[in-house]
């Protein structure tokens, strides 16, 4: 476990307590494992909280960024975005086939009733913060 120094920007607070209570919690577990991921990988010693696009993100050195938002327009899923010209998603569909589903080479999406599998989904999100130092391997470390 490294020591993690997490900075987190007010707007990216304000931003999730604008979502409605259930996709709010959702939301909050993602960025748990997030965070939690972080800690177990040494390399990362601060991790930045931020809004882009509008969306909570987060930032490392090492990696790309990744955001997680909701929308009224599909309103029974979430999301977890990514850098759509990286190669995770892709690298995600090759491991992990149908086990999570898609939005083209940006995004997984949840369902807000669906079981999240936390142990790939930790190994997305560790990819992800390490993309910088992964993205030779066939499967970005995976």
């Amino acid at each position: 476990m490294s020591a993690l120094k997490i900075t987190t920007s007010p707007d990216f607070e304000a931003k999730l307590a604008t979502y409605p209570d259930l996709v709010g919690s959702k939301l909050q577990y993602l960025r748990e494992l997030v965070i939690e991921t972080a800690r177990e990988i040494p390399e990362i010693t601060h991790l930045e909280e931020t809004l882009k696009w509008g969306e909570p993100s987060f930032l490392t050195k090492t990696g790309s960024t990744l955001r997680m938002d909701w929308k009224n327009k599909t309103p029974n899923q979430y999301q977890m975005y990514f850098k759509c010209t990286s190669r995770l998603v892709e690298t995600f569909k090759l491991v992990f086939g149908q086990l999570f589903e898609y939005e083209k080479s940006r995004a997984i999406i949840f369902q807000l009733d669906q079981e999240i599998p936390v142990r790939e989904l930790k190994k997305c999100i560790r990819a992800t913060l390490m993309y910088h130092k992964v993205k030779n391997d066939l499967t970005l470390g995976i």
